[in-house]
């Protein structure tokens, strides 16, 4: 139950954004303390994000260049594969937040104006049981280093209130990643957890790298063949990265369609 639906509030008087930045702060810092070891930590802040707002799962991915983005965390299954679509179809409420640095709501992914701007992302999350998705982006001074993306299993926007606590949440996530990194550079080291990150971003720019060189096309070129490869098969880009680094996969340039295992 929420503080407001309890009658009580958790800030004694304060006023109401002080309250909502109360309520998110005790929350988040409250899932990452009952963690059980480091690893579990970014799926603890993704679980809390569900419980502070009306949303089925979510996620948090973080960019690592253009077109490069990797799953930091998600609260479940669902949100990790929707993260990863859109990555995968490079389309959708997450690569629009991050292109424009501002707010994204499709309120319903069945019909509608949504269906039009990202009709095979949408197409894709309604099989996956996604009915509305509210991605926000993370960064500071206007830099987007990533998304906060909520997904609902129907359709509908998001209150005013709610949004107020979504870009509360946005705001504490940003944090946590910033204070994070900041605490790996210290300690010299980078936690296990953001290795496994930084590691995916890796294989996609290595794979990258191997696409351009077998068709002898440019970097944005290269993902959308990887992304597209992906889609057809039904895998995710970094499973392509990895076909494509083992050599399970190769790009032919005489013949698109004669991309070989």
């Amino acid at each position: 139950m929420r503080p407001e639906e309890s009658g009580t509030s958790p800030g004694h008087g304060m006023p109401p954004d002080a309250e909502v930045r109360l309520r998110v702060s005790e929350t988040l810092a409250a899932a990452v303390r009952g963690a059980d070891d480091p690893q579990a930590v970014p799926g603890a802040l993704c679980a809390a994000c569900v419980r502070l707002l009306p949303v089925t799962g979510a996620s948090v991915s973080i960019s690592g260049g253009t077109g490069v983005r990797v799953t930091w965390c998600a609260s479940d299954r669902v949100a990790a594969r929707l993260a990863e679509l859109q990555y995968t179809v490079g389309d959708g409420p997450c690569q629009t937040a991050l292109d424009d640095g501002a707010p994204v709501i499709a309120a319903d992914l069945t019909q509608g104006p949504d269906v039009g701007r990202w009709p095979i992302f949408a197409h894709e999350a309604v099989g996956l049981g996604v009915r509305a998705v509210f991605s926000l982006p993370l960064g500071v001074n206007g830099a987007a280093i990533g998304t906060l993306d909520l997904h609902r299993d129907r359709a509908g926007g998001i209150t005013e209130p709610d949004l107020r606590t979504a870009l509360c949440v946005r705001d504490a996530v940003t944090c946590s990643l910033m204070n994070l990194q900041e605490d790996a550079d210290a300690e010299g080291g980078v936690a296990s957890w953001v290795a496994a990150s930084e590691a995916d971003h890796t294989e996609v720019y290595q794979a990258v790298g191997m696409v351009m060189v077998q068709l002898d096309i440019d970097p944005e070129q290269a993902l959308d063949r990887l992304r597209a490869r992906a889609y057809a098969e039904g895998h995710t880009v970094s499973q392509a990265a990895r076909d494509v680094l083992a050599r399970r996969l190769t790009f032919r340039p005489e013949a698109h369609d004669g991309d070989v295992r």
